[in-house]
């Protein structure tokens, strides 16, 4: 019995997942055909997939719930959690990081090595959702009606609440981007108070502007990690660092998931650099930060000391900035004492 409730209960969570899947590329099929299409898919192939994949999507999810239609909605699901990771992997092979748009408008982050791992463990889910199903091809029905029930209310429960999360995330998201684009001028004016802010750390905890600030110059960078200018900078950061260490903290600023920020700094190498996180973007429309790869360069005072400064150039100019600023101050503290 208590084999049978495993089974029943993988089963359940690969169909969550499926439908939650399905109910978002279904809600916004113009994503999904321009995510199919980024993938590679030929042109005239694209509204057909972007239909047939939801399609088998729903199929897998409703099987899974079946008895008679387990195992061959379970061998369904394996197969399309495998073919997209061969898809993922091809494609970061290739430097390409395309919107996943895999739960519709509420999941549009650019794929990365995190999307690996994420299918890994699906694909194990569905491997045990394929063998319970061969093993215990009668699954649900020794289980008494009510567990069963119950048990399934609960799954579409949680999957509606999961659903109304995206839809608030990518809500937001809308609207800070609406709020973006009504800021008027880029940037804060240099001598304007530097706006506090309070963002998710890839190291655990929060930060704020108040932790940044110790007397030196801090230098905030804005980045997205489908941005391939924004890696290419990124890599730079901890030599420019190295050579500032006395005058300048480089703290990195980005948007989306937690996990996504923190693989990718791994991946651009960022070292002791801190990565922050916004929820939505709060502190790039504080700052009136527009774009990616940007600079805000903040002085001790908790002022700003620069103009926005946008691409890497710009935002290498503003550390020569930082550091002949420091010097300067320095230069002037020892006239003073002398």
């Amino acid at each position: 019995m208590a084999i049978d409730y495993g089974v029943w209960a993988v089963r359940l969570l690969l169909a969550a997942v499926f439908g939650l899947s399905a109910s978002g590329k279904f809600a916004d099929l113009p994503g999904t055909r321009k995510s199919v299409g980024e993938f590679g898919v030929p042109i005239r192939l694209v509204p057909t997939v972007a239909w047939a994949l939801p399609v088998a999507e729903a199929a897998t999810a409703a099987g899974l719930l079946i008895p008679w239609a387990a195992i061959a909605a379970a061998a369904l699901g394996l197969s399309l959690l495998l073919v997209f990771t061969v898809a993922v992997i091809r494609l970061l092979r290739a430097g390409k990081h395309p919107a996943c748009s895999c739960f519709g408008a509420a999941g549009t982050a650019p794929i990365g090595w995190a999307t690996i791992l994420r299918n890994a463990a699906l694909i194990a889910v569905a491997a045990l959702a394929l063998a319970g199903a061969v093993v215990r091809p009668r699954v649900p029905l020794g289980l008494p009606a009510d567990h069963v029930l119950i048990s399934a209310v609960a799954a579409v429960f949680a999957v509606t609440l999961i659903r109304l999360g995206g839809e608030l995330r990518a809500l937001r998201r809308r609207l800070d981007a609406q709020a973006l684009s009504t800021l008027g001028a880029e940037g804060l004016p240099v001598g304007a108070v530097a706006p506090e802010f309070d963002l998710r750390s890839t190291a655990g905890g929060r930060t704020g502007l108040h932790d940044l600030l110790t007397g030196r110059n801090l230098l905030l960078v804005f980045v997205h990690p489908a941005c391939e200018m924004c890696a290419a900078l990124a890599r730079e950061l901890p030599r420019w660092q190295a050579r500032t260490t006395n005058s300048l903290t480089i703290v990195v600023v980005g948007n989306g998931e937690l996990d996504e920020h923190a693989a990718w700094a791994r991946q651009q190498a960022l070292g002791e650099i801190p990565v922050l996180v916004q929820q939505g973007n709060e502190a790039a429309l504080r700052y009136r930060v527009r774009g990616t790869p940007s600079g805000v360069l903040i002085g001790p005072d908790a002022r700003v000391a620069a103009p926005v400064a946008r691409g890497a150039m710009a935002i290498r100019d503003l550390i020569f900035q930082a550091k002949r600023t420091a010097g300067q101050r320095s230069a002037e503290t020892n006239g003073a004492v002398l």
